[in-house]
């Protein structure tokens, strides 16, 4: 008998070929005026099928780092771990709260100089994309106007000439900061206003007074979620995905709308995003435009906390709905939030005084990043940096081509039973996503998967058996793939890169594939199957006419470790290291090791070799901070006011009544990398340095992670942690585990766990192949 669950049992009862026909061709090609006719860089164009870059198709990875909340001297440290986990383009808020707080008073300078963000992110060789608002959101008080804007008669975000003048007067203020960068020769892209739903004629106005200011840029785009108005083909539409939200009602279920993006489709609209802040809105525009390629500005790359509901995303499911908008159509990957960071100042979030539904922490917007607000990386950074890998390979081939949809898909967004899978191919070349993933409501092993794909050369049927499909399998298999000139027919593994003829040390290029776990690798060339070892030796493919190929498959154990450094000129490196690797526009790498010397390996020469590395600053320790207990907690009442059935965050003067109070001795040794690391538990937290508070958080079962020298707080400052306990009878929205802990306690839950300062040594690469293999 089967030992199958119910559900198991129901998914594996009846075996057969999933079937798709991938012979449909591409959407007509059309080419708007934009960055065809007019704001021309050379070299960069946008059809209505892909971006093109140099002649060839380009499929952009960006992410949004927001550069008035980093601190300035950190910058090009976080461009360079978004490079590393497969970032090209940078995207940024221009928020006019943060620049001119008085009217004519506007600043530039320290975090503020946006010239010498521009700067940073150039010299680092990546693309960048300004989100000139002036209606930005971001979780700022007033949508990022300032309060002189906001108290100003007049009908905002509208062709009202009052205030026109006001942006009018703003943009030349911003442009004259700028002194010229803001270009098509330095710009990618200008995004106008933020989720601006029914004023099309509003968003060519402020083009126009963009363009008016000395501001262009190829590519001008709006975002397009909620069944935005947009004026087509004024601006390339921009869609999101999110598959939680603080933004909904803390009692209610995971909606519909967070759970579609798990799914492959063609419906790109959200209509979640944003539903909280912009009323009745009606839905004038769901699809695609036909002038411009299905492109996304805010996939998750985490999820902000509210006071009211705090949910955390997991690595996988931040992974999982990226990869099923690439399965689906994506020309253009975009995240928010890649990097977090911390609002320069107290008092610029937005809050329920403010006229906004939901209470966000006052200085935090960590946001659950890929590279969190201290600067370390995520879990999720891991997650997607082997399918930014994947698109930096095959952007190329990937950025044109139609999805293909099953013949029998989901039937909804409860359907737990129908596999979730789709090819992505033009003429019978491409890959096979399967996305079989999503939170809350665990997923069953599907049995029996066996495809059926029928291509323009004719049906292509694998694996060679059937095979089950693990819950979490997030896979992108081959399809008719051409390397080198030898022509893959299929495989059972995730495309992950390609290293050039010669780049590993070898007379062939190296195909890149990481197991997916679970099921069996297989490679078929030339109608032959192949099975492969994950971790063995590469396979060697060679044609009758002199091509061949290396076929390497990394173990799934390695894929969290593992990053491909893309340098410049199509050099490409594959890299297995548990420690944080970076590298510079050059290709020179550096590590972040936690040990007494980096872990690494790299694949050269058909094997692993270890790289030779020299210590450059310095030292990797991680000690327990003492700390000492001034005052134990008092049960507040956990009625803090309300707004639109949403509980209100708690104030300063009720932390001062009831929270814990912990003071931390910070060590002499510390030095520029040290992070403080506290596991905790309770509503609020407050880090608060010589009696301000640095950072803060709304508890959520993860820890406050913080750097030391970004918060000033050094060895002879007073470092305290203010806790303020949760009750059991909250009602404030928790994940799940977070709210078993809160359960088990008694009236209230408040703790300090631990309390540990990290800091790493950095290494950089000595120049030289290795000679040997590594013995690992």
């Amino acid at each position: 008998m089967s030992a199958l669950t119910g559900t198991e049992e129901a998914v594996a009862a009846t075996p057969t070929i999933l079937a798709v026909d991938a012979t449909r061709s591409a959407r007509a090609e059309r080419r708007p005026r934009m960055a065809n006719e007019e704001d021309l860089r050379p070299g960069l164009t946008v059809t209505s099928r892909a971006l093109v870059k140099d002649g060839r198709p380009w499929l952009p990875v960006s992410g949004e780092l927001h550069y008035t909340r980093v601190p300035r001297d950190r910058w090009t440290e976080r461009l360079r771990l978004m490079r590393a986990g497969g970032i090209s383009v940078v995207s940024t808020y221009v928020p006019w709260l943060h620049h001119e707080p008085v009217r004519g008073e506007a600043r530039f300078d320290g975090r503020y100089d946006v010239a010498a963000f521009v700067d940073a992110v150039r010299a680092e060789e990546l693309e960048l994309v300004l989100r000139i608002g002036p209606w930005v959101h971001g979780e700022m008080r007033n949508g990022g106007f300032p309060d002189w804007v906001q108290r100003t008669p007049v009908a905002h975000r509208t062709d009202d000439p009052a205030y026109l003048d006001l942006v009018r007067e703003w943009f030349a203020r911003l442009a004259g900061a700028l002194e010229g960068r803001c270009t098509p020769a330095t710009m990618l892209a200008i995004q106008l206003e933020n989720e601006l739903y029914d004023q099309p004629g509003h968003l060519v106005t402020l083009k126009r007074l963009a363009r008016d200011a000395g501001m262009s840029a190829p590519l001008w785009t709006a975002t397009a979620w909620g069944g935005a108005d947009l004026p087509d083909p004024e601006v390339l539409p921009l869609w999101g995905g999110y598959g939680d939200g603080f933004w909904v009602d803390p009692g209610a279920p995971w909606h519909p709308t967070f759970r579609a993006h798990y799914f492959f489709s063609d419906t790109w609209d959200d209509p979640g995003i944003g539903a909280d802040v912009r009323g009745k809105a009606g839905a004038a525009r769901t699809g695609l435009s036909p002038w411009f390629p299905a492109a996304t500005c805010e996939l998750g790359g985490g999820m902000g906390t509210a006071y009211h509901r705090r949910p955390r995303p997991d690595a996988h499911d931040i992974a999982a709905i990226a990869h099923a908008k690439l399965g689906s159509g994506s020309a253009w990957q975009g995240y928010y939030m890649y990097a977090g960071g911390t609002n320069p100042e107290p008092g610029l979030e937005e809050t329920q005084a403010t006229g906004y539904p939901n209470d966000m922490t006052r200085r935090s917007y960590d946001f659950h990043a890929p590279i969190g607000e201290a600067g370390r990386l995520a879990p999720s950074h891991a997650a997607l940096r082997l399918q930014h890998a994947f698109v930096g390979a095959f952007g190329d081939r990937l950025a044109p081509a139609p999805s293909h949809l099953p013949e029998e898909g989901p039937q909804d967004v409860e359907d737990s039973a129908t596999l979730r899978w789709a090819v992505r191919a033009e003429e019978g070349s491409g890959f096979l996503f399967i996305g079989w993933h999503q939170p809350h409501v665990p997923l069953p092993t599907y049995r029996d998967a066996r495809f059926r794909i029928q291509t323009p050369r004719g049906p292509v049927e694998f694996p060679s058996a059937p095979v089950d499909i693990p819950p979490g399998t997030l896979a992108r298999w081959p399809l008719g793939l051409d390397v080198g000139g030898v022509r893959i027919d299929w495989a059972t593994a995730s495309a992950v890169t390609v290293l050039p003829d010669g780049e590993a040390g070898g007379s062939a290029p190296t195909l890149v594939l990481v197991e997916d776990a679970g099921v069996p690798v297989e490679v078929a060339h030339d109608g032959l199957a192949h099975r492969l070892e994950p971790g063995g030796p590469p396979l060697r493919i060679e044609e009758p006419h002199g091509a061949a190929l290396d076929v390497l498959v990394i173990p799934v154990h390695d894929a969290a470790h593992a990053w491909v450094v893309d340098a410049a000129a199509g050099r490409r490196r594959l890299i297995v290291s548990a420690d944080e690797v970076t590298w510079d526009a050059a290709g020179s790498v550096s590590v972040r090791a936690s040990g007494s010397a980096p872990d690494v390996r790299e694949y050269l020469r058909g094997g692993w070799h270890a790289p030779t590395w020299e210590r450059v600053e310095g030292t990797a320790v991680a000690a327990s901070v003492p700390v000492r207990t001034v005052r134990a907690s008092t049960v507040p009442t956990g009625v803090y006011g309300s707004r639109a059935g949403r509980q209100a965050a708690p104030g300063d003067d009720v932390l001062d009544s009831h929270a814990a109070v912990y003071r931390l001795e910070i060590p002499a040794w510390v030095e520029d990398d040290a992070v403080l690391r506290l596991a905790w538990a309770g509503d609020v937290a407050q880090l608060r340095v010589d009696g301000a508070t640095a950072t803060d958080r709304f508890w959520d079962g993860s820890q406050l992670v913080v750097n030391l020298f970004d918060i000033g707080a050094a060895p002879s400052s007073h470092v305290e942690l203010h806790v303020l306990p949760l009750r059991r009878d909250t009602g404030v929205h928790l994940p799940a585990e977070a709210a078993a802990r809160l359960a088990a306690s008694r009236e209230a839950l408040c703790a300090l766990d631990s309390a540990v300062v990290e800091q790493r040594a950095l290494w950089r690469e000595v120049a030289g192949v290795p000679e040997g293999k590594s013995d690992r």
